[in-house]
């Protein structure tokens, strides 16, 4: 399994763009795959017979797995070299696809889930090492911002994507189109990404004990933020003995990750300014970009009764922007100090979640255009200097390790943002229907006209039972009361959101301009 050993200075620039372009298309499906399930939930539980609560861990594990495994890639990486681990990483993603293609129940389904995040997730740290390991100067500035870019891109077509294949095809080759892409990654990575050799050396004197923490802290602390919300949070007992489990393991490993000699994940990074500093950006962006791909859709579903494939031609525009961006920013980036570049970014998206703020019930594809188009551009603003001033500076040896937190920062901030938005969801619904209610009585005109013209109308569908159709005109006047303080309750949350990139646009001057980094050594390896 050693294989040969080529110093990335050695390599030609067209085969590390190409071996950078086919580890891109391994972070871009396992990335895809945390919200391609999002617009058709309803759709595989109709197909596996289950329901609500149970279709939803379709995404929670994968999310668990995913979010243990990424800090875990750095010390994997070191242990069976960059190239094979991303080979293994392919192919069982690829295989855990298949499973899920073939799922027989929701069971199946949910642990075949767990499996393809468990086994995919390394590919997403292993791209932004290898970038930075490949690339200097301005050739890692577009590296960057094509990281960037595919990583938030990715879960914003995912509903788009997914909406369409189920509509067209059937919710089972959601899974099945990772087949040919995982398999080509699993073929071409080993082939081109020759640039270290694998240390067993390093199974001896781990810090197992820091990694079974660390699975512990993550896994029950995303249970706790996924079903928080839904059950009301520490009301519940399970919820309030993972969220202990979490905190007592959290806390365990720290204390061990900083006095181990050799930890899984450096902590000692956060020492470096930029770097702490990129962890807090990657957190907000988490927050901005899977929080938004949460309530978007949720809204047109609950809301508007949208189906999947309108959901994500509703969505679509938010990523046709950003990809438009692209050129904007790398020919920018050449010019302007990035640094300037993030701040416009943040306060885009800030600005964006602000046009979200005023929701009606009516709205839809049009409504949703610009808010959606520039937090489609303000994403590639914010996430592409972000990567490059967190991770840019770091000496080579540091970079693996540190890579996996900056990672898990931005799924956590994903984590963390989906469970406040859902809490902010059922607190405030409840808020704007007593502050609706205590309007609808006998002095408003309008809503006794209403009531009567609805009764008037169910009568006549009751066959003349005048009780029958007042009981359904007051039935009709709840919905509509509920169905208005819903869309009260996302014009919150998008503030909430908008909060967040106000607080991070006011931080990024913290960041201190970067020089450029040590070149890469074979030693580094």
């Amino acid at each position: 399994m050693s294989g040969t050993f080529t110093a990335p200075a050695n390599l030609s620039t067209g085969t590390k763009i190409f071996a950078f372009a086919s580890m891109s298309v391994g972070l871009f499906i396992a990335l895809l795959d945390i919200q391609i399930v999002s617009a058709s939930l309803r759709d595989i539980g109709g197909g596996l017979s289950a329901g609500t609560d149970e279709t939803a861990w379709v995404q929670t594990a994968y999310l668990i797995a995913e979010i243990i495994v990424i800090p875990l890639s750095g010390w994997l990486s070191r242990v069976m070299s960059t190239r094979w681990l991303f080979c293994a990483s392919a192919i069982g993603f690829t295989l855990s696809s298949l499973l899920c293609g073939w799922a027989w129940n929701i069971q199946s389904m949910i642990a075949f889930r767990a499996l393809q995040g468990f086994l995919g997730g390394s590919m997403i740290p292993t791209v932004f090492t290898t970038a930075f390991i490949f690339f200097t100067g301005q050739q890692r500035v577009i590296a960057a911002a094509t990281i960037g870019a595919l990583s938030s891109l990715a879960p914003t077509l995912g509903p788009t994507v997914g909406g369409w294949i189920t509509d067209h095809y059937s919710w089972h080759w959601l899974f099945f189109i990772n087949l040919v892409p995982g398999i080509f990654v699993a073929i071409v990575v080993p082939m081109l990404v020759k640039i270290d050799k694998p240390d067993f050396k390093l199974l001896r004197g781990a810090d197992y004990l820091g990694m079974v923490l660390m699975a512990v802290f993550l896994g029950c602390l995303e249970y706790t933020l996924e079903e928080g919300p839904r059950w009301g949070w520490f009301d519940d007992g399970t919820i309030r003995l993972t969220g202990w489990i979490s905190a007592l393991a959290g806390a365990t490993f720290l204390w061990r990750s900083l006095t181990f000699a050799r930890p899984v994940v450096d902590l000692g990074a956060l020492k470096i300014r930029n770097f702490a500093l990129g962890c807090f950006f990657s957190f907000v962006t988490g927050v901005g970009i899977f929080a938004t791909i949460y309530l978007t859709p949720l809204f047109l579903g609950t809301v508007r009764g949208f189906s999947a494939w309108q959901i994500g031609l509703a969505v679509f525009s938010t990523g046709l922007f950003q990809v438009s961006a692209i050129p904007f920013y790398t020919y920018l980036a050449r010019r302007i100090d990035i640094r300037w570049l993030m701040m416009f970014g943040m306060g885009c998206f800030a600005l964006s979640m602000w046009q979200f703020a005023p929701i009606t019930s009516d709205w839809g594809a049009p409504e949703l255009l610009l808010p959606q188009a520039l937090r489609g551009f303000a994403q590639q603003f914010a996430v592409a200097p972000t990567v490059t001033l967190a991770l840019g500076a770091l000496a080579p040896e540091r970079l693996r390790l540190a890579s996996g937190l900056f990672n898990l920062m931005r799924n956590l901030g994903g984590a963390i943002g989906i469970a406040a938005c859902g809490t902010i969801i059922n607190d405030r619904t409840n808020l704007h229907f007593l502050r609706l209610a205590e309007h609808l009585n006998s002095g408003n005109a309008a809503m006794t006209d209403l009531v009567a013209r609805a009764a008037a109308a169910n009568t006549g569908a009751f066959g003349g039972d005048a009780v029958h159709g007042h009981a359904a005109a007051l039935r009709q006047l709840w919905a509509l009361t509920l169905h208005e303080a819903q869309t009260m309750t996302f014009g919150d949350t998008f503030v909430a959101i908008c909060v967040c990139f106000v607080v991070a646009t006011a931080m990024v001057p913290l960041m201190r301009k970067i020089s450029a980094p040590p070149a890469p050594t074979a030693d580094a390896h």
